[in-house]
């Protein structure tokens, strides 16, 4: 009889934990994934570790569409090799439901029809560990394979499952950092605003300089450019500002193409602008943000998630988010709780805390300024 070993992932824990290590916020929004080669990179570590070929990678997640229906990136994934896509649907509320009820029957019916031998599973989740005895009652090895913390060790691993496992052992740090990336631009692509700007939006003045600021060309586009600076008029002379002409005409100027000068393309320029939204620093330092609990606590989770929203919003989804309030939107909500529970240690969140963290996340929400 052949053996096997199989890969059980709580698809919500992999990339909050991911998106922790990578962006400091468990906001799955904030990253992008590489899903073939994340999965790819899993079976090859737990097929090293184990001596043993991978049966199935079981990929637990909710449907991104109405119904439980997978979305895009959740077809292709589904049809990977020795890949099962299992889906539990959201609420109206944009709450997870029956993935976790999936994943421990499948643990631990398949368990019982020994499929297996060794298991490996990604998740943190207290409600596991049950299943996982159940697992273990039948005679199959149950591994924790838990996503690394920035200081290198698991992050968000119930004591519970991680006591009830038979090992744990942590996803290779190239792995995440390899094939998850913050959706934020890079920092040669993003306007920056000096000091005394900076000041100044927070007292609500406009910001003339930064609006004239000219980029820089980056590595992206070779064609990008700063126009020389034209020579002064004769004296007494008085001409007429010049048009731009990418702005005010959409195209290239014939005379500065003919002289084969460089002039910035739409693209660059698109991407130049494309973070309009920003959440400024603290204005005083976040005071007791390594406490177990207690506002400082409430204040720096808060500011990370606002933050980790901001790199990939509009000012559209900012007027959006606004007008939402005082209900805190779905993800944005489950990554505040998620947040403080991992980094206070508690697994359930009492009310003051729930309150303190929202009231917190809004204060930093009505902080963000538009570039």
């Amino acid at each position: 009889m052949s053996s096997w070993c199989a890969v059980y992932v709580d698809v919500g824990y992999l990339l909050a934990s991911a998106a922790t290590r990578v962006t400091g916020s468990s906001l799955r929004s904030s990253v992008e994934v590489d899903y073939p080669g994340l999965v790819r990179a899993l079976v090859e570590q737990v097929e090293a570790d184990s001596g043993l070929p991978v049966l199935r990678v079981n990929w637990y997640d909710s449907g991104a569409r109405p119904g439980g229906q997978p979305d895009h990136h959740q077809d292709q994934i589904g049809l990977l090799p020795k890949v099962k896509l299992r889906l539990g649907r959201l609420s109206y509320a944009g709450e997870q439901k029956g993935v976790d009820v999936r994943l421990g029957l499948d643990l631990a019916l398949q368990g019982r029809a020994r499929v297996a031998d060794v298991v490996y599973l990604v998740s943190g989740d207290d409600d596991l560990t049950e299943a996982v005895e159940e697992a273990q009652g039948a005679g199959v090895q149950v591994r924790l394979l838990s996503v690394p913390g920035v200081n290198g060790t698991s992050h968000a691993v119930s004591k519970h499952l991680r006591r009830a496992a038979d090992d744990e052992l942590l996803v290779d740090t190239e792995i995440i950092d390899t094939c998850v990336r913050s959706r934020a631009l890079a920092a040669g692509l993003v306007p920056t605003l000096d000091e005394d700007d900076a000041a100044a939006d927070e007292l609500g003045a406009p910001n003339d300089e930064a609006a004239a600021e000219v980029l820089e060309p980056t590595d992206v586009d070779p064609a990008a450019a700063v126009s020389p600076t034209p020579e002064p008029a004769a004296k007494g002379v008085v001409e007429a500002e010049p048009a731009d002409p990418v702005v005010a005409q959409g195209e290239p100027d014939p005379e500065t193409e003919a002289a084969g000068i460089p002039v910035p393309s739409p693209a660059v320029l698109g991407r130049k602008r494309a973070r309009e939204v920003v959440l400024p620093e603290p204005l005083t330092p976040i005071v007791g943000a390594g406490t177990e609990s207690g506002p400082g606590l409430w204040d720096a989770v808060a500011y990370a998630v606002v933050s980790s929203w901001c790199r990939t919003a509009t000012p559209e989804s900012l007027a959006e988010l606004r007008g939402a309030q005082p209900t805190v939107p779905g993800e944005l909500d489950r990554a505040l709780l998620l947040d403080l529970s991992s980094r206070s240690g508690a697994y359930d969140i009492d009310d003051a805390a729930r309150h303190g963290v929202r009231e917190r996340f809004w204060h930093h929400v009505g902080r963000i300024r538009l570039t």
